[in-house]
């Protein structure tokens, strides 16, 4: 057999994270492997890329080909719209309040995915691999990754980007604890009569939020999170139909909606991986952890995972130190567990208490609301850290 190709870092899987994670490592001057993995089908969805994630993707001259495909997101709206005994006070937060001019952009998955392989193919030091990775062992100071096409590839350091089915944490034998929630979140491009004004509207019912999320021109995606009896009802109606739902589900915030296609149906879950990090293995976005899309956090979070792992592992080049050894994954891993950990204890409290009918739940969902209206420096700080920003 021919001798594999070596690299010091080897990136698993061609999703949005995955290809910023590559990019930026090869723009690093560390010579980067990019397994693609097998082409992907249409994507209708969209994502909120938060302003630390913008930061992200400027540092590496990614965000000029991403912005005119985006709308900022400069007020977030909360109402509660359930019909329960005690209900939360409206609360807005505004970009300019923390010096921001958007909390983040709205772009389509497809787009946002397009430009970045666009610009990963025009990346110098960066190799393209059309395969799948099939599995993994070590081989003294390097990981051996087999692929699909019968080839194989070596790198001191191997990243897997490759989704919440990933081979290369099973191969790892990483195992995840999964958490399955008892709704289905239903996504939606719409166009409507009037403007979104450039704010997202997060109404909060019993069974979920219903969101909506400016997009370029008038239109915009929505987040629908409803029960599982409810998802099938709702997906069963007519086209005409079902845009009179959601306008009436969005209290004709938005005017009439005409729905563009392509739906969306995905039972709500959380996953986490045991361990982040195995010999010469680390774990990252979707392979690392799996979010409900509540709250703009899943994508987010693994681009920080690639951010903070970019950092590490392009200083360890650098400086002549060996990018896939244990005391650099030990940083990884405490370096992101904490953020990871909080986002997700955030967005399972938050779930779990529209889905209570305990009235002490409720009190204390509404008095937490009333305090970030109504207390400037924690809605600062609040908004800050759901920008994606530290806290100032």
């Amino acid at each position: 057999m021919s001798t594999p190709a070596s690299f010091d870092v080897a990136v698993v899987g061609a999703g949005p994270a995955g290809l910023a994670a590559a990019i930026a490592l090869a723009r690093e001057g560390v010579a980067t492997a990019l397994v693609t993995g097998p082409r992907r089908a249409m994507d209708h969805r969209t994502t909120a890329l938060m302003e630390g994630s913008v930061r992200f993707l400027k540092a590496y001259d990614l965000w000029d080909r991403l912005e005119p495909h985006t709308a900022p997101l400069r007020d977030l709206r909360i109402v509660d719209a359930t019909r329960r005994l005690v209900r939360a006070p409206e609360v807005k937060f505004r970009a300019s309040e923390i010096g921001l001019d958007a909390f983040g952009h709205n772009i389509e998955n497809d787009s946002l995915r397009d430009a970045l392989l666009t610009a990963a193919a025009e990346t110098p030091g960066l190799t393209l691999i059309e395969a799948s990775a099939t599995g993994h062992h070590l081989e003294g100071d390097r990981i051996e990754i087999s692929l699909d096409d019968g080839s194989r590839l070596h790198a001191r350091l191997a990243v897997a980007a490759d989704g919440r089915k990933s081979r290369m944490r099973e191969a790892a034998g990483i195992a995840v604890r999964a958490r399955a929630y008892p709704q289905v979140a239903l996504t939606f491009t719409v166009t409507h009569t009037r403007g979104h004004e450039e704010v997202s509207t997060e109404f909060h019912t019993e069974h979920g939020p219903f969101t909506l999320v400016p997009l370029p021109g008038d239109r915009s995606s929505i987040v629908c999170v409803v029960s599982e009896v409810e998802a099938v009802r709702l997906l069963g109606l007519e086209t005409a139909e079902l845009a009179r739902e959601l306008e009436r589900r969005a209290s004709s915030l938005l005017g009439a909606m005409t729905l563009e296609a392509g739906r969306g149906a995905f039972p709500l879950g959380a996953e986490t991986a045991e361990a982040l990090t195995a010999p010469r293995l680390a774990l990252m976005a979707e392979a690392a952890h799996v979010m409900p899309p509540i709250g703009a956090q899943g994508l987010n979070l693994g681009l920080r995972d690639a951010e903070g792992l970019v950092s590490l592992a392009a200083r360890a080049v650098q400086t002549c130190e060996d990018p896939g050894g244990e005391a650099l994954l030990a940083r990884y891993a405490a370096g992101r567990k904490r953020d990871i950990d909080s986002r997700m204890l955030a967005v399972d409290v938050l779930n779990r208490s529209l889905l209570s009918d305990f009235v002490p739940v409720q009190g204390l969902r509404g008095l937490g609301l009333y305090l970030m209206q109504n207390v400037g420096p924690l809605r600062r700080g609040l908004m800050r850290l759901g920008a994606g920003l530290r806290a100032a």
